[in-house]
């Protein structure tokens, strides 16, 4: 019997290691940090930012009778309540929604960000445009979808849809690499784009090679246009923000080889 004590209790070590393979992102998430005037084509216009995470953002930028492009603002996911920017690594699993209304006269576009290294303030979208209705994510580390070309989905301005992301390091290599998935919940339906596998970047600079790269950013993105002779405005609001970081597999599981000592 003691033998048999002694096998269960190493068993129940190697378990033991085994799940410690298996480690929650170090990302705790407790507010969010809002910039503005990222884009600043119009330095006149009159910007308005609550920042009541994680019940609602809203950032608003009203008289934009200005020549020129458009102003960019943004909100990131904070550790320290909202003082600076959370960093997110590349072995990092996180998962993230809200449910998002972009409204005004004017036109914009908004959603969420996930930003590489070199531009944490402006690429990677998953991006919502009222223009033209494009629900798409593009830019940065992302990789390409559109739920417009994919699935024929239309934003209309002035409702709202519901917006998530999910990314998984899964092995960081050529053979299991990261993935990230896409949702829009609209009109009562859910859509997805399912994993997609990030290709490879350089590994030359420093930050990772496969998956979004270390020193990335994340959170939510209103870019207005500007409308030279008329006083526009366009508005964001996300609301009900959930963020959650999730198990992260740093290698194969090895349940089956844990079987194998009961044989």
């Amino acid at each position: 019997m003691k033998k048999k004590f002694i096998l269960a209790g190493m068993t129940l070590s190697v378990l033991a290691l085994s799940l410690g393979s298996l480690a929650y992102a170090d990302v705790s998430v407790n507010g969010a940090a809002v910039h503005t005037r990222i884009f600043n084509d119009c330095p006149t216009s009159t910007v308005t930012v609550d920042n009541s995470y994680p019940g609602h953002i809203t950032i608003g930028d009203a008289d934009l009778s200005c020549f020129g492009y458009a102003n960019l603002h943004n909100w990131r996911f904070s550790s320290d309540g909202g003082a600076t920017d959370a960093v997110f690594n590349n072995g990092d699993s996180f998962r993230f929604s809200a449910d998002l209304v972009v409204s005004g006269s004017g036109d914009a576009e908004s959603g969420f960000q996930v930003s590489p290294w070199w531009s944490h303030d402006v690429d990677g979208r998953l991006n919502v445009r009222t223009t033209d209705g494009e629900i798409a994510a593009f830019g940065g580390r992302l990789p390409f979808y559109s739920f417009t070309a994919s699935q024929g989905l239309h934003y209309v301005k002035g409702t709202s849809l519901g917006l998530e992301i999910a990314y998984h390091p899964n092995g960081l290599s050529e053979s299991r690499p990261p993935t990230i998935e896409y949702i829009v919940r609209y009109g009562g339906s859910e859509y997805t784009s399912g994993p997609l596998a990030f290709d490879e970047g350089n590994p030359a600079e420093g930050y990772g090679s496969w998956g979004m790269l270390n020193d990335a950013r994340v959170g939510g993105h209103l870019q207005v246009f500007l409308t030279p002779g008329t006083s526009s405005n366009a508005t964001a609001t996300w609301s009900s923000i959930v963020y959650n970081p999730g198990p992260t597999a740093t290698e194969p599981s090895t349940w089956g080889n844990l079987k194998g000592l009961y044989r």
